[in-house]
């Protein structure tokens, strides 16, 4: 008896592909297409931390056009930066971790619930946004506690700290067809 070969099976290559490298979690919409052009447009990190590639801006004018080319040209790569910083605050704080549990506890135990029948709350049914605002207010008190308003400001600043410093003090790529540059006379 053969078996026949899946043609969508046999068109992508072997080893990792975009699907695998995706979170399952992720649904497949529009944040799942913005992640994978990301993903897609991202610099190489080589030339991203080439040491040899950073120095002093030399006036005013050279420190904001490095800040707007290299913010152009690597945007995702700064993306994926502040996704790493992201990670970094909630990995290191374990009370975040849990608030963040038992926010995405609440919603899975929502969605859990939609599936056999609809949640009746008070003789009215309730939408699911309403659910996951529900979610959010039991959930509120641990992210209190665990200084989440705190974490979100630390991220901030770390990023802006981190990718206004590459970004001003990374050399930019020679483009062609580069504006002509008028000297002070």
């Amino acid at each position: 008896m053969a078996t026949e070969k899946d043609p969508q099976k046999d068109s992508e290559p072997e080893g990792l592909s975009a699907t695998t490298l995706l979170p399952k979690l992720i649904p497949s919409g529009a944040g799942r297409e913005w992640l994978e052009r990301r993903r897609a447009t991202i610099r190489p990190w080589g030339s991203f931390v080439d040491q040899r590639r950073f120095s002093r801006p030399r006036n005013l004018g050279e420190l904001c056009q490095r800040l707007v080319r290299n913010v152009e040209y690597y945007q995702s790569n700064y993306v994926f930066v502040f996704l790493g910083l992201i990670l970094y605050c909630v990995v290191t704080s374990p009370m975040l971790l849990v608030a963040l549990a038992v926010f995405f506890g609440a919603c899975y135990i929502l969605y859990l619930r939609t599936l056999q029948s609809k949640f009746v709350l008070f003789g009215r049914e309730v939408t699911p946004a309403h659910q996951y605002a529900l979610a959010g207010g039991v959930s509120f008190p641990f992210f209190w506690l665990a200084g989440a308003g705190s974490a979100v400001f630390w991220v901030l600043g770390a990023t802006l700290v981190v990718i206004g410093s590459h970004a001003a003090f990374h050399q930019t790529e020679a483009v062609d067809g580069e504006e002509l540059q008028m000297e002070p006379v």
